[in-house]
């Protein structure tokens, strides 16, 4: 009796004696005594009435058991579906309704909000503290550990909802074979080996600290410290015991801000990952300056997970999500036609491989319109691909800004208000205008105490982009409205500035 994510990721516990979670206060948790618990969360959910295919709607503070709900769903073979800590009871209805979840576990503090959407969606709804407490913690406590159920590659191991900020979210199918596959190109790719201790201060809702950090750990047998959020003082505490740490591009600004972040603080540790928004290029120049490790930035999707990876040997270009991983084929085509183009130029980054999910949830339509029938799935991000294969993201289609009838790409103009004088980063958007159909607008965050002068940059940029790329004009705000993944949120400064030309 199979089931290939149990097998590879959580079986090989069973008999491990030597730690696998390293929590907060210092206590540790051996292998076995994780899969145990994984063991009966299965046998809680199996006792709950959840079968084979059900949805288990999870949304609750990062813990030991949060994590054991994941084990525990893979061997029940119940469908996980996290959900974002932030989200409201409004919104995880709408989740709850699409997937036909079964179960919602949810933190105590929002039990009250959530018991009505719960019963309206025909869900059943338990509680899961962050200290492992609650109603579900109960049924885990008294529940028989029990065997992993058979499933096979091709069943579904999750379902991730998207952001949804151009409309209803979709919920991306993933198998087991997508995310193992997956795992294993990590592991080998990355060197992670059992000696790995991995400091996980990602949320865990999230591909990135679920099925990139987790399950790259889980399979080549090394342990995490398992940090409930981003805590800088957490994280420099931790340093010294980790080998590797996986992060937003927010994780390395953080660091880089606190004096106690040195080159002897970090001299040990073997790889500093980054991903899940764009890394600027100053941040990996200065990290390098400051610690002597070239952060190594890679590129995924809901969808997909892992694609493209900066070289573990070799080349780490700033501004780069590096090359294919292999097994994964990466291709440029014209937004319109579809068809490949020639190397260099700039289209919309397709993505076959076994990492590709298999559709969107009770959405036939957007599946066929995203996921072509040669497998190539469309990502919706704009790019190209160099001489050596490397490849640079300039942007979503969705953000692509044409004004007067020209293609503009705001990732080429952001890398030149990144560089100019008191600019910390920016954000560059197209919002309405009477005349040109649409127009640039660069949005920046300056420097600490610094009072940028706005027109002296838009001069400054006159000399190195051409006119109709220039940002009509600058607007200075304190910071950039971010997700939980710190990406910037460009549809909300969209709204926020859609009236800035008809003034």
């Amino acid at each position: 009796m199979s089931n290939p994510m149990y097998d590879a990721l959580f079986a090989p516990l069973k008999g491990r004696e030597t730690p696998l979670v390293i929590l907060p206060d210092g206590g540790q948790i051996s292998g076995a005594a994780f899969h145990a618990l994984c063991a009966r969360t299965a046998g809680a959910l199996i006792g709950l009435g959840l079968r084979p295919g059900d949805r288990m709607a999870v949304q609750v503070e990062k813990s030991l058991e949060a994590l054991a709900l994941y084990g525990g769903a893979v061997m029940a073979g119940v469908v996980f579906l996290p959900l974002n800590t932030a989200y409201t009871a409004e919104e995880v209805r709408y989740f709850l309704s699409d997937a036909g979840a079964s179960l919602l576990l949810a933190d105590g503090a929002k039990a009250a909000a959530l018991t009505p959407v719960a019963e309206g969606c025909g869900a059943r709804l338990m509680v899961l503290n962050a200290d492992g407490s609650g109603s579900f913690a109960e049924a885990v406590a008294a529940a028989p550990g029990v065997e992993a159920v058979a499933r096979s590659g091709d069943d579904l191991a999750a379902l991730l909802y998207t952001s949804g900020t151009t409309g209803r979210s979709k919920g991306a199918m993933l198998s087991q074979h997508n995310l193992l596959s997956n795992a294993q190109v990590l592991a080998r790719e990355w060197r992670f080996t059992a000696s790995d201790v991995l400091l996980h201060a990602l949320p865990i809702f999230h591909t990135h600290g679920l099925f990139v950090a987790t399950n790259t750990m889980l399979l080549c047998g090394g342990a995490m410290i398992l940090l409930p959020r981003l805590d800088v003082d957490a994280l420099i505490r931790w340093m010294p015991e980790a080998s590797a740490l996986m992060g937003v591009p927010t994780f390395y600004t953080r660091l880089l801000g606190d004096p106690r972040f040195t080159r002897d603080l970090v001299a040990h540790m073997r790889l500093f990952v980054s991903g899940s928004a764009p890394l600027l290029a100053e941040t990996h120049t200065e990290f390098e300056a400051r610690t002597g490790h070239r952060i190594l930035e890679r590129y995924g999707m809901t969808e997909t997970n892992m694609n493209t990876s900066n070289p573990y040997e070799g080349e780490r270009r700033a501004g780069t999500v590096g090359r294919p991983l292999p097994g994964v084929e990466v291709k440029i085509t014209d937004p319109t036609s579809g068809a490949t183009l020639p190397q260099g130029e700039i289209g919309v980054i397709e993505v076959r491989g076994p990492n590709v999910f298999k559709g969107y949830w009770q959405m036939p339509e957007k599946t066929a319109a995203e996921l072509r029938a040669d497998g190539f799935f469309i990502t919706g991000d704009l790019g190209r691909i160099d001489a050596q294969g490397y490849v640079t993201i300039v942007g979503r289609q969705k953000d692509l800004i044409i004004a007067g009838g020209y293609n503009i790409y705001p990732k080429e103009i952001e890398l030149e208000l990144d560089e100019a004088a008191g600019v910390l980063e920016s954000a560059v958007i197209g919002v309405p205008h009477p005349d040109l159909g649409e127009a640039v607008l660069g949005v920046i965050v300056p420097r600490a105490g610094v009072v940028p002068d706005t027109g002296a940059i838009l001069a400054d940029l006159g000399a190195r982009l051409a006119r109709f790329k220039l940002p009509r004009a600058l607007v200075v705000l304190e910071d950039l409205p971010r997700n939980t993944m710190g990406k910037v949120q460009k549809n909300l400064l969209r709204e926020q500035f859609k009236d800035w030309f008809r003034r």
